[in-house]
């Protein structure tokens, strides 16, 4: 049993797909225990990304996810981390596949509308940032 983060970035929300996203991670068999609508700290989005600090899109990263409300969601379930990977697709949504959240929703790298922890020892790391208060399960 894994427990994975989620985020559904401010074009994703501005568009109405959390209940989209979070339909079907839930039809995936992936048990939500953890979820909060938030305009995000920037110190946290910083924290969340800080491997990439010194990569020339780091602020511009902040800076979107920081743009506008955010969904933080904690997922569980066999093998989550994977199964949400799968789910939301490749990073640019041009390459994603149809049937994928990136896939059937967006159409830049820009706004590729979600983030999921790319491991387990991610997904605990980004968990922490997000749920410090922890989850129900």
């Amino acid at each position: 049993m894994e427990t994975t983060l989620v985020l559904i970035k401010p074009g994703g929300v501005n568009r109405n797909l959390i209940g989209e996203i979070t339909r079907r991670v839930e039809a995936r068999g992936l048990k939500v225990v953890g979820l909060k609508l938030i305009n995000a700290p920037r110190e946290t989005v910083e924290e969340h990304y800080a491997e990439h600090r010194e990569r020339p899109f780091f602020n511009d990263v902040v800076t979107y996810l920081t743009s506008g409300p955010i969904v933080a969601m904690a997922v569980q379930g066999t093998n989550a981390v994977k199964a949400i990977r799968a789910m939301m697709g490749a990073t640019n949504p041009l390459d994603a596949t149809p049937g994928t959240v990136r896939g059937d929703f967006a159409l830049t790298i820009d706004d590729n509308l979600t983030h999921s922890s790319s491991d387990p020892d991610a997904a605990a790391r980004e968990l922490g940032l997000w749920f410090p208060e922890g989850t129900v399960a």
